[in-house]
């Protein structure tokens, strides 16, 4: 676990150094914000469980956007700079490599989505908040930016320039998001197997309204290990070459 973290830190610092992680902070923030009044809050009143709602939903689409643009960099950078040879060439075994370069992207987008706490707490200026349905919240969306940033490490190990990374990653994202609307017009029960495989609509739902399902947990937990599994045999391949 030394070398997990010591990878992890060394991703955190180098993203935090870049000029990408800056700007996808401040992107992130400020339409984080303007949808937050323009689309949660509106023009209508609402309940604060309902504001919370829309609030989550939002947030969901730009921390997905945020993943693969996070993510991208994390092999395909060291493909187009050549540093790839050093990571093949090194003792570290290609688990850990990925895993640390995964943990170290997710510190980042958690950072990212901590600093937005603040936004709940408004809400409070003219309504109540539940805790527990901003904890929710919050945890669906470090789950689904977990599973987003699985896949984008997964199109970052197979693409050799950042560019066909994203390309690659928003592919298989928008791909399993759209599942639900394949699930919706397949005959049972295969339906209901592509509605459940969907990567928002079913399984993010329950964390928007306030509530913590084990299998929603596990999904998320699923989708992460499957696509890091297949990125440590996409790297494994790259070292026969």
């Amino acid at each position: 676990m030394s070398k997990v973290w010591l990878i992890a830190r060394r991703e955190l610092g180098a993203t935090l150094m870049s000029p990408l992680g800056f700007v996808v902070v401040a992107s992130v923030l400020a339409i984080d914000g303007l949808l937050f009044n323009l689309w949660a809050l509106g023009s209508t009143a609402k309940y604060s469980a309902e504001v919370l709602y829309d609030y989550f939903y939002v947030l969901s689409g730009t921390t997905m956007v945020a993943s693969l643009f996070i993510s991208m960099r994390l092999f395909a950078e060291e493909q187009q700079t050549g540093t790839i040879s050093l990571i093949l060439t090194s003792p570290v075994k290609d688990a850990q490599v990925v895993f640390g370069k995964f943990v170290g992207a997710f510190l980042f987008l958690a950072l990212m989505t901590i600093i937005t706490l603040y936004m709940p707490m408004l809400i409070m200026v003219h309504g109540k908040v539940s805790w527990g349905h901003v904890f929710s919240g919050y945890l669906g969306l470090l789950l689904l930016g977990g599973a987003s940033l699985s896949i984008g490490t997964f199109a970052s190990s197979m693409a050799k320039s950042q560019i066909v990374a994203i390309f690659i990653g928003a592919t298989i994202l928008v791909a399993m998001i759209l599942l639900w609307l394949l699930g919706r017009n397949a005959d049972p029960p295969l339906g209901k197997v592509v509605s459940y495989m969907a990567l928002h609509n079913l399984h993010f739902r329950s964390f928007m309204e306030g509530k913590i399902h084990l299998r929603d947990v596990v999904f998320y937990l699923s989708v992460c290990t499957f696509f890091l599994v297949a990125a440590t045999r996409m790297l494994e391949s790259r070292r026969w070459r």
